[in-house]
């Protein structure tokens, strides 16, 4: 017996044996990714409750949007947490409450990151599941320490939070600096040409808007006049950096171009994208294609190329094979407001259109137009479309997409709304704690109630009511949708009851003054 012979066998076999259970393994988890679905937030910035056709808008047409709407769960009741940009995105991102972190306002560009590295994040819990995660888009949540090098690489951000791959610009795209990041650093940077940002002086023989207005294409109105970049003035002062600043009639499609490429590279393996679009924010500067084509001015029209941008991506997902694998989640983070900032028209040009819908008060606003926004769950193939008018809110997105994907988060604030987003199931949140510049309001059941608060009564800058009234108000949303009758008086039970709610969760020191931020 040849037992050398024997011997080589005996180990062909094994290997032979041990590369097909490599190879099966391999299989295995490459077919467990094909079933995890790819999951894509798409966030608009400032779109009112009215400003889609698919919610009773009237005078502008969105019909992708509205394809969404159609074919999946459309929300009557979804929130954004807060009613105003950072705080909203803070809560959607963390799953948490912003009012439980002080720093959650409405950021400077030059702030440090509000998110901390150790918290739990929507982008951290896919990655531990094996999910790839990118952003493109707007941030607005704080980079770096708040002494931020912009010429050199910008850590912490988004890459320390749980994105893989990130394409940001800092803030907004009226704020400096305004330029694209791309993993922490400046994108099309020249050396020789460092980034200088200053939010409380201006550098010497920088022209502003103040005192330079000849130099403006776009004229300012409120608080937007220091740096001038591509005619408009900012927020800020920004020395340096010109070959890498953006160019704002570009910038749709320059996110588009991203988001479409990152479906292109990681369609592989499940994916998390959050597609931070930035309109219709100001400064409102749609592309040429775009430009009078709403008849509703600058705001209409970045409406109208919002729409077409989610068009052409959702035309991306179908033509690479994966829109019946992708889970897509559309809302925006607070309501609308017309003038916020610069004299674009905006408020002049509405003719049917009422961006807020049949909703009270707007952006910065404890009324509803604050925060209830329009919030539409769309899977292909996956989910039965209807209305439904379950509370929900984008704080809720963590918990129950990690149910989605085979986990679970035990969070306090987020609450696991899977089978409601999927429309399996109608009831959603039993309550929730909204918030406008801190102050906050308890929404339960029909009921809406929104403690006394000292303040104006009517932002006047932006002509927005804010909530704040010197007695309580009390609301039934289902009979009075539009908060014209208080019945706080009329229902005292009823206004004990949702006290008693609002402060188990909110505690009784509720009732600070906060000053008025506006953009």
């Amino acid at each position: 017996m040849n037992f050398k012979k024997i011997f080589l066998s005996s180990l062909a076999v094994l290997a032979i044996g041990s590369t097909i259970s490599c190879k099966s393994k391999k299989e295995e988890k490459q077919s467990e990714n094909k079933k995890k679905p790819n999951v894509v937030v798409i966030y608009l910035d400032d779109l009112g409750y009215g400003d889609v056709s698919a919610y009773g808008g009237q005078g502008l047409e969105t019909p992708n949007i509205d394809k969404l709407a159609a074919g999946g769960i459309q929300f009557t009741n979804g929130y954004a947490s807060s009613a105003t940009c950072t705080p909203s995105r803070y809560a959607l991102l963390t799953g948490v409450y912003p009012w439980k972190n002080k720093d959650a306002r409405i950021l400077p560009g030059t702030a440090p990151l509000l998110i901390s590295t150790t918290q739990q994040t929507l982008p951290k819990m896919f990655k531990a599941q094996g999910y790839q995660t990118g952003i493109v888009g707007k941030w607005h949540l704080g980079l770096g320490d708040g002494h931020t090098d912009w010429n050199k690489h910008i850590s912490p951000g988004p890459n320390e939070v749980g994105f893989e791959s990130s394409y940001i610009m800092a803030a907004t795209q009226d704020r400096v600096p305004t330029v694209y990041i791309e993993n922490g650093d400046v994108v099309g940077l020249d050396p020789n040409d460092p980034i200088e940002i200053n939010y409380k002086e201006n550098f010497e023989g920088q022209p502003t808007g103040v005192d330079n207005p000849e130099l403006l294409k776009m004229m300012w109105h409120h608080g937007h006049n220091s740096s001038i970049v591509n005619g408009i003035p900012r927020i800020g002062y920004m020395k340096g950096g010109e070959a890498a600043k953006w160019k704002d009639e570009d910038m749709a499609d320059h996110f588009l171009a991203k988001a479409k490429t990152y479906v292109k590279e990681h369609k592989k393996n499940p994916f998390f994208l959050y597609y931070a679009m930035q309109q219709p924010h100001v400064p409102r500067t749609p592309h040429s294609r775009f430009v009078g084509k709403s008849g509703l001015g600058a705001r209409g029209d970045v409406i109208l190329e919002a729409d077409w941008v989610i068009g052409e991506f959702i035309k991306t997902l179908e033509e690479e094979g994966i829109l019946e694998n992708t889970l897509i989640v559309f809302s925006s983070d607070n309501g609308p407001v017309l003038n916020d900032g610069y004299n674009d028209g905006a408020d002049k040009t509405l003719d049917k259109h009422d961006p807020k819908g049949e909703l009270r008060g707007g952006k910065y606003s404890l009324y509803e137009a604050g925060t209830r926004v329009p919030f539409i769950t769309y899977w292909k193939g996956h989910i039965e479309p209807k209305v439904s008018d379950a509370l929900v809110c984008q704080m809720d997105l963590l918990a129950s997409l990690a149910t989605l994907v085979g986990t679970e988060e035990n969070t306090t604030d987020s609450k696991d709304l899977l089978d409601v987003f999927l429309g399996k199931s109608d009831k959603g949140r039993e309550s929730l704690v909204i918030e406008a510049n801190t102050k906050t309001a308890l929404r339960k059941g029909d009921w809406i109630m929104i403690p006394p608060y000292k303040g104006p009564k009517v932002a006047d800058q932006v002509n927005i009511e804010l909530g704040n009234d010197d007695e309580f108000q009390l609301y039934n949303l289902k009979q009075d949708i539009g908060q014209t009758h208080n019945l706080a008086k009329e229902q005292p039970k009823v206004l004990k009851e949702m006290l008693a709610s609002f402060e188990a969760i909110r505690g009784k020191n509720y009732s600070k003054v906060q000053k008025l931020e506006l953009k």
